[in-house]
């Protein structure tokens, strides 16, 4: 069994909203852990459920910008329109892009994600736990000075911050949403200290349009940024083998001291912003993957986050407590709880899977095309990274 696994949380999440209209809907979080808790994981005695806090100013300068956040917290007190031309990629931009209206309290419920994640952070790096579980967070596209894709601060750069300053002298943040992990990325992108590994939908197809192979990293960081941008249509089967031709070597030649996930499950074959087709067996799979590269190569040390997803009830919940049992080491139900499905049902629920495995996805004749186009990619990711680090492209 885990020694100890911490999960953080508060109600108070539901305060990052921005609208009934908008596809991230903060339901999805609640829906989350109620879920894990109708599966007993809170009751378990390696387990600790704990609050956030809020981010200070300095810790959040670690990364942003402090004219970004005086901005923020300026247009937090002042919204007049949500679409409005705020700046700072708030509102509506001169682009036309509306990811990220404004809304009340806007910076106040981002300093307590921020704090959220900070909180999973320091569990695991002071050593009062081994995992963190943190569903709350993984917001990352925010820039140093903008906001993108959904996510006003960037709650994993703030923590990944934190961790090298208290100590850390390697961290490896491998990212899974179907969107290319930006911002984290921008963050370290010439710092050699992280490793940020992103498996996506290609940019070709999908926001930001980044996360290309030749993404490599910068100056004494070369090496250490590191893409693999997946065709649309990637199955289970095809990002399970680009996972493990990437993933595993990198982690074990980077050996870090923690390793911090974030866990987008925006890459379910139902998802409606993208065009994945995984199912919950490879976020099952993936669990298990994280959990050894874990203790095998960072003395146990996990901070895991959510991220993008975009199947509010049916898919959100059962991806994270899928990774949460992992962590715990809880063997999870066959079917998803009644008294959940009630609760799912009250705030709006139509369509609920009954179990927590789906079936698997079939593409007939066009699984062997995306099969090879996403096993080029990974050959390409590896031709560009490996000899960094002396590996064998193979």
């Amino acid at each position: 069994m885990s020694s100890a696994v911490v999960a953080v949380w508060t109600d108070d999440y539901v305060a990052y909203d921005f609208g009934p209209q908008h596809p991230l809907k903060p339901i999805r979080v609640k829906l989350t852990v109620e879920l894990a808790r109708a599966c007993g994981l809170f009751d378990r005695p390696n387990v600790t459920l704990l609050p956030p806090r809020e981010a200070t100013r300095a810790e959040l300068e670690a990364f942003h910008r402090p004219e970004y956040l005086d901005a923020v917290e300026r247009i937090s007190h002042d919204v007049h329109g949500a679409f409005d031309d705020y700046g700072w990629g708030i509102g509506t931009t001169p682009a036309g892009n509306t990811d990220c209206p404004a809304f009340t309290g806007m910076h106040e419920s981002s300093v307590l994600v921020c704090g959220g994640g900070l909180v999973a952070a320091e569990e695991v790096w002071r050593g009062r736990a081994e995992h963190s579980w943190y569903p709350a967070g993984g917001l990352h596209h925010a820039m140093a000075d903008r906001a993108s894709g959904f996510c006003i601060y960037n709650d994993p750069a703030v923590a990944i911050a934190w961790l090298l300053g208290n100590g850390a002298g390697r961290v490896a943040y491998v990212d899974v949403d179907v969107h290319h992990g930006d911002g984290v990325q921008a963050a370290f992108y010439d710092d050699p200290r992280v490793m940020t590994i992103s498996l996506h939908e290609s940019g070709a197809f999908l926001f930001p349009g980044t996360g290309f192979a030749d993404e490599v990293g910068r100056g004494d960081a070369e090496g250490t940024s590191v893409n693999v941008a997946l065709p649309p249509y990637t199955t289970d089967a095809a990002y399970r083998a680009a996972f493990d031709a990437i993933v595993p070597p990198l982690v074990e030649s980077f050996k870090p001291d923690v390793l911090f996930t974030q866990l987008g499950c925006d890459t379910h074959a139902t998802d409606p912003l993208a065009h994945f087709a995984l199912t919950t067996r490879t976020y099952r799979w993936l669990a298990q993957s994280f959990h050894e590269l874990a203790h095998d190569y960072a003395s146990g040390r996990w901070v895991a986050t959510g991220g993008g997803g975009y199947q509010i009830a049916d898919v959100v919940p059962r991806a994270w407590t899928l990774y949460f049992a992992e962590q715990a080491e809880a063997e999870l139900p066959d079917q998803t709880p009644p008294e959940w499905l009630e609760v799912a049902r009250e705030h709006g629920a139509t369509h609920l899977a009954a179990r927590f495995r789906d079936p698997e996805v079939e593409l007939g004749e066009h699984d062997a095309d995306v099969r090879e186009r996403a096993a080029r990619a990974a050959i390409e990711t590896r031709e560009r990274i490996f000899p960094y680090h002396g590996i064998s492209v193979g």
